[in-house]
């Protein structure tokens, strides 16, 4: 058994080094390599299986997923923008949810889906954008906006709701979410205040160049306290981890070289073990079942609807019917957050391991299709 583990641990080791060279090859999404590499050598050839240690690497490489999606947040953004400019984009995103919980209601589904498809991928946003410099331009701008406070508002109201929803009453005991911000914001001010009194010792957390690498120690240290928090408060720790990563970027907005370190930390291996564990995990007696892939094809017109409704908005920034139409199917791709709320959504009770099963392959459908069809209607506008 040892022996097996072993090689299994060898195996994931080889496709998390591997995979990012051939996605880059054939320029799709590493993530997609990731979980179809898990099912490759899981389910399919047996070469690996899930063990108590696999899974504690992949629990955490989650938990790094969640903390970077909050740490990521840029509040120099949003200040250079200004309410005006937010005003916009704000109203696109509540459309969203207001079509989004219509529709899955409507349809019968867990209303924590609606959540679920109200998350945009900004990764592969801001990449499509970047790619012939759209990002530069009034649109480019207006998208990535979009895509960002999609993903905040959204993270931010599942905290909410699974704090409320999930444990199925109202009660002082749903206020511990409220309680969890304020203790974490009061111990963030102390750091802060720390921090002033003692620059030297802080300046190292952003300093690049420190042998020590205290910026990542203090991160990590960080996030685990903060984690154990949200277990004394009866939070989920996935997402205690995503408030700890935002509060941290509420309160040192000069991250310097920190935020590339633990990218490249977290990027480079854990997070990786987390998607190839997805497809080891992932049940492929689904592949066999017609109903599976209508189901998830019904998925994917949703998905597409609640973000292409409410793009339609953007015709009061005077941009061409095309573009509208085009920034409607860009924001509709979805890939690594869809798959962590989903995550959620099962260790919650509010979605079942089916509907993860379709959400899974809805993500990678979108995070493939979604960027193609935006080029080919934006190609047509020039």
């Amino acid at each position: 058994m040892e022996n097996f583990e072993a090689s299994s641990l060898v195996v994931i080791a080889l496709g998390a080094f591997l995979l990012p060279l051939f996605a880059e090859r054939i320029k799709i999404p590493g993530i997609v390599l990731e979980i179809a590499y898990g099912i490759l050598v899981g389910p399919v050839l047996g070469f690996v299986s899930t063990s108590e240690f696999i899974s504690g690497l992949a629990i955490l490489g989650f938990l790094l997923l969640m903390f970077l999606s909050g740490f990521e947040i840029d509040l120099e953004t949003f200040r250079e923008k200004g309410i005006k400019t937010l005003a916009l984009p704000l109203v696109i995103y509540f459309g969203t949810v207001v079509s989004a919980f219509y529709i899955i209601s409507t349809l019968k589904y867990p209303l924590f889906l609606a959540l679920v498809l109200c998350t945009t991928s900004v990764d592969i946003v801001i990449t499509v954008l970047r790619s012939d410099e759209t990002i530069k331009t009034n649109y480019g701008q207006s998208l990535f906006i979009i895509a960002l406070l999609a993903d905040i508002l959204t993270l931010l109201a599942a905290t909410v709701y699974a704090s409320f929803v999930g444990s199925g009453t109202l009660s002082l005991n749903n206020l511990n979410v409220v309680f969890y911000f304020i203790v974490v914001i009061l111990i963030l001010r102390i750091i802060k205040r720390v921090a002033w009194w003692n620059p030297q010792i802080f300046s190292r957390m952003f300093d690049g160049n420190d042998p020590e690498e205290l910026g990542i120690r203090s991160s990590l240290a960080l996030m685990l306290t903060l984690v154990g928090l949200s277990v004394l408060f009866d939070i989920e720790p996935i997402l205690g981890a995503f408030l700890a990563g935002t509060i941290f970027a509420f309160t040192f907005s000069n991250r310097g070289s920190l935020e590339n370190s633990l990218k490249g930390f977290s990027y480079g291996f854990l997070i990786p073990i987390f998607f190839i564990n997805i497809g080891l995990n992932y049940d492929i007696s689904v592949f066999k079942e017609t109903q599976f892939f209508l189901e998830v094809g019904y998925l994917f017109l949703i998905a597409v609807g609640v973000k292409f409704i409410p793009s339609l908005l953007l015709i009061f920034s005077k941009i061409k019917i095309r573009d509208i139409f085009a920034a409607g199917f860009l924001l509709s791709a979805r890939f690594s957050l869809i798959i962590a709320m989903a995550e959620i959504g099962v260790h919650l009770n509010l979605l079942t391991v089916q509907l993860e099963q379709q959400i899974i392959l809805l993500a990678v459908l979108t995070a493939t299709f979604s960027p193609i069809l935006f080029r080919i209607i934006r190609s047509k506008t020039n």
